[in-house]
């Protein structure tokens, strides 16, 4: 069985070849382990270091695409290499090397399709109640989204079947993390928690967000962009229905007024009512619209991963 290591990064020279050597080269239940770092167009030579440090393959990016689109080219080299599991860590060193064999050891028993590495975030120094809040709440909500139990949203340390690799699409350019668990749980992959240890990072500043604010505001927009692809009809008629109902309540109240006080010079209120019926109206017809597609796209997905599988056949598949 391999096992590949893919390391998305960007900037990372100061901590790339700490990260490459603490994994693991022998694992239990695995014959061979390989290091990918995919280098996102990296401006202070972290492919260079990568190389030298060890690592079996260095893909660059010719222009910088984003967390999200790396962590897709990895997946894609790590399956033309022949990775039966796929791991994924960062480069700056965050997760230690040695927590990986206890990660995929879920994968490798066949107890789940995707295990994520659940950070002990309580004991790190530092990390403020208010970031910790803000972390069990955005768990949660994406919990309700996927309909799975989420304990860590957030966590990019995370192992893949080849089969969930295979099937993965993530289409976002933001980050991987909150869209693959949503695709994941709507798509009824078994997945697993592992509790990890992180390693503290005092100081640092984020790679993929400028300020607390963005992180929150694209994590939102990821959300609902993924939910929606999953269940169309449902978000798109909740709010038809919201603002048809709104435009009925205005409606009432006009008819109300008009034959009790008199509805002399309020016709503006009874064309609002009406144009928000209507906006409700086609929006519930835009949602069944936008259902049928989505129907379309499970006929597309399914199309894509058996492409991939005959692309990224392994020699005994072959056979």
């Amino acid at each position: 069985m391999k096992l590949v290591v893919q390391i998305p990064c960007y900037n990372e020279a100061e901590t790339i070849a700490e990260t490459i050597k603490q994994v693991p080269r022998k694992i239990s239940g695995i014959d061979e382990v390989l290091v990918l770092v995919i280098d996102d167009a990296s401006e202070d030579g972290t492919g260079e270091i990568a190389k030298k440090s060890g690592a079996d393959l260095v893909v660059r990016l010719k222009e910088r695409s984003g967390l999200a689109r790396a962590f897709m080219v990895g997946m894609e080299k790590a399956l033309k290499m022949g990775a039966e599991v796929l791991v994924n860590t960062d480069g700056d060193n965050q997760y230690p090397g040695e927590e990986i064999p206890r990660l995929i050891e879920p994968i490798i028993k066949g107890e789940a399709e995707v295990v994520v590495g659940e950070r002990r975030l309580r004991e790190l120094k530092g990390y403020s109640w208010f970031r910790f809040f803000l972390q069990r709440l955005g768990s949660w909500f994406v919990e309700v989204l996927s309909g799975v139990e989420v304990k860590d949203a957030a966590s990019g340390f995370r192992a893949f079947s080849r089969e969930a690799g295979l099937r993965l699409s993530v289409l976002g350019e933001f980050s991987y993390t909150i869209e693959s668990l949503i695709e994941a749980g709507r798509n009824g992959w078994r997945i697993g928690w592992v509790p990890v240890r992180v390693n503290p990072q005092p100081g640092r500043r984020s790679r993929l967000y400028r300020n607390l604010g963005e992180y929150l505001i694209r994590s939102v927009e990821t959300m609902i962009r993924t939910y929606s692809r999953y269940e169309p009809l449902r978000v798109f008629l909740t709010i038809g229905i919201i603002i048809f109902l709104c435009g009925f309540g205005i409606g009432v109240w006009f008819l109300y007024y008009y034959f009790t006080v008199g509805g002399r010079g309020h016709i503006q209120i009874l064309i609002l009512s009406a144009v928000l019926m209507i906006i409700g109206f086609q929006t519930g017809l835009i949602g069944l619209l936008a259902d049928l597609i989505a129907g379309n796209r499970k006929l597309l997905e399914e199309l894509i991963y058996r492409i991939r599988r005959l692309e990224h056949q392994t020699p005994d598949q072959k056979l």
